[in-house]
């Protein structure tokens, strides 16, 4: 009996030294989740832009983990929402940073909020590829700073270029006090006078104001042919309202910041005729099939809509855009180094992204030169190429 037993005791000891064995090499094959930091603005009065980049964002991590991850460890994505303010912005950053040990961020949505953080990621030499569209955050170069959306200088030149084809020589301008707005305005006055536009009038508004009727009025009694609204907040709606309101006939241009269809839902009829420039993704139905974004713009478009129930957005893109620029460099960084990846995401070349074709250097933190913008106009609260 002892002789069967103590076999028997040696087999079973065996088993649990393999099974033990097994899990152990199993909880090996289990790589660490790189972690990636998104600061958007998801509530409060920018969450036009922060909501669809948060969407976009958590949607693609989703489905880069389902395909293996990246260098078959998965992305965990931590996502703060800064309301669109610089404090809480630079606070979730530094805890994105200091405590939670993300290698890059994504984000913010804003431009000034944008700003704030620049000296955060600067200091700790985290990269950082920004949402927003103000040249600054790109130029000069910050070694950290990188961003998605075309640059507001690009912008400036393809309204100002229109005008000008359109014979307009004298213009008004009316911008929003945040930062977006006011980096736009610097834009708009710097280029015009290069092209032999004169700006006769240049007013402004806050962030929360609800009518522009009395800047509006000032600008009628000037010889202004035309009106540059550059804005981000809901109020660019509103100057589109109150110019008609006046019975103001002069066309209305607005910058890029206007890539979301529901502001020209917010508009109604009075949006109609509205000139702006936008990355193709709002109009990726006109692009001929040989496109080289058609196919990456189809894709977007579809996959957001369908699992968002939503129109899809210019900003929504911004998040893509980075997501995938900083999970090529991960992934050619072979390793979840803040430094290396710095270094890979300026290396990025020929991304065919939702903004246009990025290729970064040293000396160009943005990536996109101004044929990355078309010129849409606004149809029955729809976008449409412009055609003339």
């Amino acid at each position: 009996m002892k002789r069967i037993m103590i076999p028997m005791i040696a087999l079973m000891i065996l088993a649990l030294v393999m099974t033990a064995g097994a899990q152990e090499k199993k909880k090996e094959e289990k790589k660490e989740p790189i972690k990636i930091g998104a600061i958007f603005a998801i509530t409060g009065g920018a969450s036009w832009l922060g909501e669809p980049e948060r969407n976009t964002a958590e949607m693609y991590v989703e489905k880069i983990n389902k395909a293996g991850g990246v260098n078959g460890h998965p992305i965990e994505l931590i996502v703060e929402d800064t309301e669109g303010n610089e404090t809480k912005a630079v606070n979730a950053t530094r805890k994105l940073i200091t405590k939670d040990k993300v290698v890059a961020i994504i984000g913010p949505s804003r431009s000034g909020v944008t700003m704030a953080v620049i000296p955060v990621v600067e200091r700790y030499k985290i990269p950082l590829i920004s949402c927003a569209a103000a040249e600054s955050i790109a130029v000069p170069v910050k070694k950290y700073v990188f961003k998605t959306p075309q640059k507001d200088s690009d912008a400036a030149i393809r309204i100002l270029e229109h005008m000008k084809e359109k014979g307009y020589k004298k213009i008004a301008l009316i911008t929003g006090t945040t930062g977006f707005g006011d980096q736009g305005r610097k834009q708009v006055k710097k280029y015009a006078g290069e092209m032999g536009i004169e700006i006769v009038a240049d007013e402004t508004y806050g962030p929360k104001d609800t009518d522009m009727t009395a800047q509006l009025t000032k600008i009628k009694a000037t010889e202004a042919q035309a009106l540059v609204n550059w804005s981000i907040v809901p109020a660019q709606s509103i100057v589109a309202k109150n110019l008609r309101q006046l019975g103001m006939k002069m066309p209305l241009y607005q910058s890029h910041g206007f890539g979301n269809v529901k502001f020209a839902k917010a508009c109604g009829p009075a949006g109609d005729g509205i000139i702006f420039p936008a990355g193709r993704l709002l109009a990726v139905d006109t692009l001929a099939a040989d496109h080289p974004q058609k196919k990456i713009l189809a894709m977007y478009k579809k996959e957001y809509e369908d699992k968002f129930k939503d129109t899809v957005s210019t900003f929504g893109g911004h998040a893509y855009d980075a997501l995938y620029i900083l999970v090529g460099a991960i992934k050619r960084a072979g390793e979840a180094d803040s430094e290396k990846i710095r270094d890979e995401i300026e290396k990025t070349g020929g991304f065919v992204g939702t903004g246009g074709i990025f290729n970064y250097s040293p000396e160009d933190h943005t990536g996109l030169k101004k044929d990355a913008f078309e010129m849409l106009t606004v149809k029955d609260m729809k976008f449409i190429v412009l055609k003339e």
